[in-house]
Protein backbone atom coordinates (compact mmCIF):
# COMPACT_ATOMS: atom_id res chain seq x y z
CA UNK A 1 0.00 0.00 0.00
CA UNK A 2 1.10 3.54 -1.36
CA UNK A 3 2.46 4.76 2.65
CA UNK A 4 1.04 8.36 1.29
CA UNK A 5 -2.06 7.36 0.64
CA UNK A 6 -4.77 9.18 2.72
CA UNK A 7 -7.48 6.62 4.32
CA UNK A 8 -10.28 8.14 6.89
CA UNK A 9 -11.17 6.83 10.27
CA UNK A 10 -13.33 4.03 8.81
CA UNK A 11 -10.81 2.62 7.23
CA UNK A 12 -8.23 2.65 10.15
CA UNK A 13 -10.68 1.06 12.48
CA UNK A 14 -11.38 -1.82 10.20
CA UNK A 15 -7.36 -2.21 9.65
CA UNK A 16 -7.05 -1.71 13.37
CA UNK A 17 -10.15 -3.49 14.16
CA UNK A 18 -11.21 -1.06 16.87
CA UNK A 19 -14.73 1.05 16.73
CA UNK A 20 -14.06 4.46 15.13
CA UNK A 21 -14.73 6.30 18.76
CA UNK A 22 -12.05 4.25 19.59
CA UNK A 23 -10.03 6.23 17.08
CA UNK A 24 -11.34 9.37 18.24
CA UNK A 25 -9.74 8.53 21.65
CA UNK A 26 -6.47 7.58 20.42
CA UNK A 27 -6.33 11.00 18.29
CA UNK A 28 -7.35 12.50 21.50
CA UNK A 29 -4.52 11.16 23.55
CA UNK A 30 -1.75 11.90 20.81
CA UNK A 31 -1.24 7.93 20.37
CA UNK A 32 -1.81 8.28 16.94
CA UNK A 33 -1.16 10.91 14.30
CA UNK A 34 -3.30 12.15 11.68
CA UNK A 35 -3.76 14.92 9.82
CA UNK A 36 -6.87 17.31 8.29
CA UNK A 37 -8.56 17.91 5.07
CA UNK A 38 -10.73 20.44 5.63
CA UNK A 39 -13.13 18.95 8.70
CA UNK A 40 -12.15 15.38 7.51
CA UNK A 41 -9.80 13.42 9.50
CA UNK A 42 -7.30 11.51 7.41
CA UNK A 43 -4.08 9.07 8.13
CA UNK A 44 -1.34 7.85 6.21
CA UNK A 45 -0.13 4.21 6.06
CA UNK A 46 2.77 5.25 7.78
CA UNK A 47 0.90 6.84 10.64
CA UNK A 48 -0.45 3.29 11.20
CA UNK A 49 2.43 1.26 10.65
CA UNK A 50 3.49 3.59 13.54
CA UNK A 51 1.19 3.20 15.83
CA UNK A 52 1.38 -0.52 15.87
CA UNK A 53 5.10 -0.71 15.70
CA UNK A 54 4.94 1.91 19.09
CA UNK A 55 2.02 -0.50 20.35
CA UNK A 56 4.46 -3.28 20.74
CA UNK A 57 6.61 -1.59 22.87
CA UNK A 58 3.85 -0.53 25.28
CA UNK A 59 3.63 -2.31 28.57
CA UNK A 60 1.11 -5.80 27.94
CA UNK A 61 -1.42 -4.91 30.88
CA UNK A 62 -1.86 -1.83 29.23
CA UNK A 63 -2.42 -3.07 25.84
CA UNK A 64 -4.85 -5.68 26.44
CA UNK A 65 -6.74 -3.45 29.14
CA UNK A 66 -7.50 -1.23 26.53
CA UNK A 67 -8.42 -4.38 23.99
CA UNK A 68 -10.32 -5.32 26.85
CA UNK A 69 -12.19 -1.79 27.26
CA UNK A 70 -12.88 -2.04 23.64
CA UNK A 71 -14.58 -5.67 23.49
CA UNK A 72 -16.85 -4.65 26.69
CA UNK A 73 -17.95 -1.73 24.62
CA UNK A 74 -20.13 -4.91 23.08
CA UNK A 75 -20.16 -7.44 25.63
CA UNK A 76 -18.06 -9.73 23.16
CA UNK A 77 -14.16 -10.00 24.32
CA UNK A 78 -12.38 -11.82 21.54
CA UNK A 79 -8.36 -11.07 21.72
CA UNK A 80 -5.86 -13.03 20.07
CA UNK A 81 -2.09 -13.06 20.96
CA UNK A 82 0.94 -13.16 19.38
CA UNK A 83 3.06 -11.19 16.85
CA UNK A 84 3.07 -13.58 13.46
CA UNK A 85 1.23 -11.60 10.09
CA UNK A 86 -0.55 -15.17 10.38
CA UNK A 87 -2.12 -14.11 13.57
CA UNK A 88 -3.39 -10.60 11.32
CA UNK A 89 -4.72 -12.21 8.64
CA UNK A 90 -7.03 -14.97 11.07
CA UNK A 91 -8.26 -11.97 12.77
CA UNK A 92 -9.90 -10.61 9.57
CA UNK A 93 -11.16 -13.58 8.58
CA UNK A 94 -13.04 -13.45 12.01
CA UNK A 95 -14.30 -10.32 10.93
CA UNK A 96 -15.57 -11.43 7.56
CA UNK A 97 -17.47 -14.37 9.77
CA UNK A 98 -19.15 -11.74 12.26
CA UNK A 99 -16.72 -12.69 15.12
CA UNK A 100 -14.74 -8.87 16.50
CA UNK A 101 -11.52 -10.51 17.14
CA UNK A 102 -8.90 -8.36 18.27
CA UNK A 103 -5.05 -8.22 18.29
CA UNK A 104 -2.57 -7.98 21.11
CA UNK A 105 1.10 -8.07 19.80
CA UNK A 106 2.20 -9.78 23.12
CA UNK A 107 5.29 -12.03 23.43
CA UNK A 108 4.60 -16.14 24.07
CA UNK A 109 5.21 -16.44 27.80
CA UNK A 110 3.01 -13.31 28.49
CA UNK A 111 0.14 -13.98 26.76
CA UNK A 112 -0.22 -17.58 28.50
CA UNK A 113 -0.07 -15.57 31.77
CA UNK A 114 -2.87 -13.52 30.08
CA UNK A 115 -4.34 -16.84 29.01
CA UNK A 116 -4.39 -18.16 32.37
CA UNK A 117 -5.53 -14.86 34.08
CA UNK A 118 -8.77 -14.85 31.76
CA UNK A 119 -7.80 -11.50 29.69
CA UNK A 120 -7.51 -13.14 26.26
CA UNK A 121 -9.26 -16.05 24.77
CA UNK A 122 -6.39 -17.12 22.09
CA UNK A 123 -2.64 -16.94 22.28
CA UNK A 124 0.16 -18.26 20.09
CA UNK A 125 3.25 -19.37 21.51
CA UNK A 126 6.27 -20.51 20.27
CA UNK A 127 8.06 -21.45 23.62
CA UNK A 128 10.91 -24.18 23.64
CA UNK A 129 11.74 -26.39 26.48
CA UNK A 130 15.02 -27.38 26.57
CA UNK A 131 14.57 -30.78 29.01
CA UNK A 132 11.85 -32.33 26.82
CA UNK A 133 12.84 -30.59 22.82
CA UNK A 134 9.06 -29.87 22.87
CA UNK A 135 7.60 -26.76 21.81
CA UNK A 136 4.75 -25.40 24.24
CA UNK A 137 3.26 -28.17 25.86
CA UNK A 138 5.62 -28.12 29.08
CA UNK A 139 5.06 -24.37 29.40
CA UNK A 140 1.27 -24.86 29.45
CA UNK A 141 1.57 -27.22 32.24
CA UNK A 142 3.41 -25.09 34.23
CA UNK A 143 1.58 -21.37 33.24
CA UNK A 144 -2.14 -22.77 33.18
CA UNK A 145 -2.35 -24.96 36.74
CA UNK A 146 -5.40 -26.51 37.14
CA UNK A 147 -6.58 -25.33 33.92
CA UNK A 148 -7.72 -27.56 31.08
CA UNK A 149 -5.94 -26.77 27.73
CA UNK A 150 -5.85 -27.70 24.23
CA UNK A 151 -3.10 -26.95 21.59
CA UNK A 152 -3.68 -26.36 18.20
CA UNK A 153 -0.72 -26.27 15.17
CA UNK A 154 -0.54 -23.77 13.18
CA UNK A 155 2.73 -23.49 11.43
CA UNK A 156 6.62 -24.75 11.71
CA UNK A 157 9.23 -21.70 11.17
CA UNK A 158 12.57 -21.91 11.35
CA UNK A 159 14.50 -20.14 13.76
CA UNK A 160 18.22 -18.74 13.59
CA UNK A 161 20.64 -16.07 13.69
CA UNK A 162 20.29 -12.32 11.29
CA UNK A 163 23.92 -11.79 10.15
CA UNK A 164 25.19 -9.19 7.91
CA UNK A 165 25.06 -10.38 4.22
CA UNK A 166 28.32 -12.92 3.59
CA UNK A 167 28.28 -13.06 7.58
CA UNK A 168 31.77 -11.37 7.77
CA UNK A 169 32.15 -12.05 11.49
CA UNK A 170 31.62 -16.21 10.67
CA UNK A 171 28.73 -16.68 13.18
CA UNK A 172 27.47 -20.53 13.44
CA UNK A 173 26.53 -21.29 16.80
CA UNK A 174 25.35 -20.27 19.84
CA UNK A 175 29.05 -20.09 21.44
CA UNK A 176 29.82 -17.28 18.73
CA UNK A 177 27.56 -15.10 20.93
CA UNK A 178 30.06 -14.89 23.78
CA UNK A 179 33.32 -13.62 21.52
CA UNK A 180 34.61 -9.99 22.38
CA UNK A 181 34.26 -9.43 18.69
CA UNK A 182 30.63 -9.53 18.50
CA UNK A 183 27.65 -7.75 19.35
CA UNK A 184 24.19 -8.84 19.60
CA UNK A 185 20.90 -7.25 19.99
CA UNK A 186 18.22 -9.28 22.14
CA UNK A 187 14.35 -10.05 22.24
CA UNK A 188 12.34 -8.94 25.42
CA UNK A 189 11.89 -11.47 28.27
CA UNK A 190 8.90 -13.77 26.91
CA UNK A 191 9.19 -13.61 23.34
CA UNK A 192 9.89 -17.32 22.21
CA UNK A 193 13.26 -16.19 20.49
CA UNK A 194 14.18 -15.03 23.88
CA UNK A 195 13.44 -17.90 25.26
CA UNK A 196 15.38 -20.45 22.76
CA UNK A 197 18.68 -17.65 23.43
CA UNK A 198 18.22 -18.07 26.78
CA UNK A 199 17.97 -22.09 27.06
CA UNK A 200 21.27 -22.31 24.37
CA UNK A 201 23.09 -20.20 26.51
CA UNK A 202 21.76 -22.23 30.39
CA UNK A 203 22.84 -25.68 28.26
CA UNK A 204 26.25 -24.07 27.30
CA UNK A 205 27.14 -22.43 30.61
CA UNK A 206 26.97 -18.68 29.04
CA UNK A 207 25.94 -16.11 31.03
CA UNK A 208 24.15 -13.60 29.64
CA UNK A 209 24.53 -10.45 31.69
CA UNK A 210 28.51 -10.77 30.35
CA UNK A 211 27.14 -10.61 26.61
CA UNK A 212 27.95 -7.32 24.45
CA UNK A 213 24.27 -6.29 23.85
CA UNK A 214 22.22 -8.76 25.63
CA UNK A 215 20.85 -6.22 27.70
CA UNK A 216 20.00 -4.54 24.43
CA UNK A 217 16.16 -5.46 24.03
CA UNK A 218 13.51 -4.42 21.24
CA UNK A 219 10.16 -6.30 20.81
CA UNK A 220 10.20 -7.78 17.41
CA UNK A 221 11.92 -9.72 14.91
CA UNK A 222 11.83 -6.85 12.66
CA UNK A 223 14.02 -4.40 14.53
CA UNK A 224 16.13 -6.45 15.74
CA UNK A 225 17.25 -7.22 11.74
CA UNK A 226 16.96 -3.95 10.84
CA UNK A 227 19.66 -3.69 13.90
CA UNK A 228 22.01 -6.13 12.19
CA UNK A 229 21.29 -4.96 8.36
CA UNK A 230 22.16 -1.15 9.65
CA UNK A 231 25.66 -2.52 11.48
CA UNK A 232 23.96 -1.30 14.91
CA UNK A 233 24.47 -5.48 15.83
CA UNK A 234 26.35 -8.42 14.40
CA UNK A 235 23.53 -11.05 15.49
CA UNK A 236 20.32 -11.47 16.26
CA UNK A 237 17.46 -14.46 16.75
CA UNK A 238 14.36 -14.63 15.05
CA UNK A 239 12.45 -16.31 12.23
CA UNK A 240 13.07 -16.79 8.30
CA UNK A 241 10.34 -14.83 6.86
CA UNK A 242 11.57 -11.68 8.38
CA UNK A 243 14.99 -12.39 6.90
CA UNK A 244 13.20 -12.07 3.62
CA UNK A 245 11.98 -8.69 4.39
CA UNK A 246 15.25 -6.49 5.33
CA UNK A 247 17.79 -5.53 3.11
CA UNK A 248 21.80 -6.62 3.82
CA UNK A 249 21.24 -9.76 6.08
CA UNK A 250 21.48 -13.57 6.06
CA UNK A 251 19.63 -15.72 7.53
CA UNK A 252 21.80 -18.70 9.71
CA UNK A 253 18.91 -21.58 10.21
CA UNK A 254 19.52 -23.34 13.65
CA UNK A 255 16.02 -24.75 14.52
CA UNK A 256 12.57 -25.65 13.16
CA UNK A 257 10.03 -24.24 15.92
CA UNK A 258 6.53 -24.88 16.43
CA UNK A 259 4.05 -21.85 16.25
CA UNK A 260 1.04 -23.04 18.15
CA UNK A 261 -2.27 -21.70 19.01
CA UNK A 262 -3.42 -22.47 23.24
CA UNK A 263 -6.71 -22.32 24.27
CA UNK A 264 -9.24 -23.30 27.27
CA UNK A 265 -11.03 -26.39 26.66
CA UNK A 266 -14.18 -24.83 28.44
CA UNK A 267 -13.80 -22.57 25.20
CA UNK A 268 -13.38 -25.38 22.17
CA UNK A 269 -16.79 -25.94 21.15
CA UNK A 270 -17.56 -21.93 21.47
CA UNK A 271 -18.97 -20.08 18.89
CA UNK A 272 -15.64 -18.14 18.51
CA UNK A 273 -13.55 -20.99 18.41
CA UNK A 274 -15.10 -23.61 16.02
CA UNK A 275 -15.39 -20.46 13.89
CA UNK A 276 -11.53 -19.94 13.81
CA UNK A 277 -10.62 -23.70 13.74
CA UNK A 278 -12.66 -23.85 10.72
CA UNK A 279 -11.28 -20.98 9.02
CA UNK A 280 -7.38 -21.94 9.46
CA UNK A 281 -8.47 -25.61 8.43
CA UNK A 282 -10.21 -24.60 5.20
CA UNK A 283 -8.56 -24.47 1.84
CA UNK A 284 -8.59 -20.89 1.58
CA UNK A 285 -7.00 -20.22 4.59
CA UNK A 286 -3.98 -22.30 3.69
CA UNK A 287 -3.90 -21.20 0.12
CA UNK A 288 -3.16 -17.21 1.71
CA UNK A 289 0.34 -18.64 3.47
CA UNK A 290 0.71 -21.90 1.37
CA UNK A 291 3.31 -19.92 -1.53
CA UNK A 292 5.04 -17.43 1.40
CA UNK A 293 8.38 -18.54 2.24
CA UNK A 294 9.25 -19.26 5.97
CA UNK A 295 5.94 -20.80 6.62
CA UNK A 296 4.61 -24.72 7.17
CA UNK A 297 1.34 -25.15 7.00
CA UNK A 298 1.24 -29.01 6.56
CA UNK A 299 -0.07 -29.74 10.03
CA UNK A 300 -2.28 -26.76 10.69
CA UNK A 301 -5.39 -27.00 12.50
CA UNK A 302 -4.33 -30.19 13.94
CA UNK A 303 -4.86 -30.68 17.59
CA UNK A 304 -1.90 -31.81 19.29
CA UNK A 305 -2.35 -31.74 22.90
CA UNK A 306 -5.15 -31.63 25.18
CA UNK A 307 -4.07 -31.09 28.64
Amino acid sequence: MDDNKALSTQQVADILHVSKSTIYDLIKKGEITSYKVGRKVRFTQADIDNYIAKSRTLPKDHVISDLMSETNQSNKNFIICGQDLILDVLSNYLRLNGIPALRAYIGSYDSLVSLYQGKVQVTAAHLWDSDTDQYNIPYVRRLLPGIPAVVIHLTCRMQGFYVAQGNPKNIRSWSDFARDDITMINREKGAGSRVLLDENFRLLGINGNKINGYLNETSSHLTVASAVSSGDADVAVGNEKIARQVDNIEFIPIKKERYQLIIKKEDLNTHEVSTMLRIIRSTTFKKEFGNIGGYDISDIGKIVAEI
